[in-house]
């Protein structure tokens, strides 16, 4: 964009839109209860929660040496009960919408699980083997 279109507003406001949406998106994610007219918006939420979660559960399993199957299962459970808890419990949102329990709850998970896996092998690799 150049600068004569800039300082006539062309394109900063597309930009104040999509900061807008942004925050209304973050509002609406923290409040309970909110009402999503767009099923994409919540999905969204869901999705970016989830990978957010997933890099933080990877750096507390690197952290704390856990190792193997136990890990992976331990993951998986607390991440879909996490999602699960937040959809119908502190958002309450109708199943049948979204094309059931499961849609929601694997929303996300195949990225978030590679970036968890990525956070763990780094963090566990760098605090617990020696040379």
């Amino acid at each position: 964009m150049s600068a004569k279109q800039e300082r006539n507003g062309v394109g900063s406001s597309k930009a104040n839109k999509n900061k807008s949406s942004i925050y209304f998106l973050m509002c609406k994610a923290f409040t309970s209860n909110s009402h999503w007219p767009d099923k994409d918006d919540f999905l969204d939420v869901i999705y970016w929660g989830r990978q957010i979660l997933g890099l933080i559960m990877g750096i507390i399993w690197g952290i704390f040496p856990i190792k193997g199957f136990l890990g992976l299962l331990l993951f998986c459970l607390v991440s879909a009960a996490a999602v699960y808890l937040y959809a119908f419990n502190f958002q309450n949102v109708d199943e049948d919408e979204y094309g059931g329990a499961w849609e929601i709850i694997k929303e996300g998970f195949v990225t978030s699980f590679a970036g968890f896996l990525v956070m763990w092998i780094i963090i566990y690799s760098g605090l617990h083997f020696q040379d």
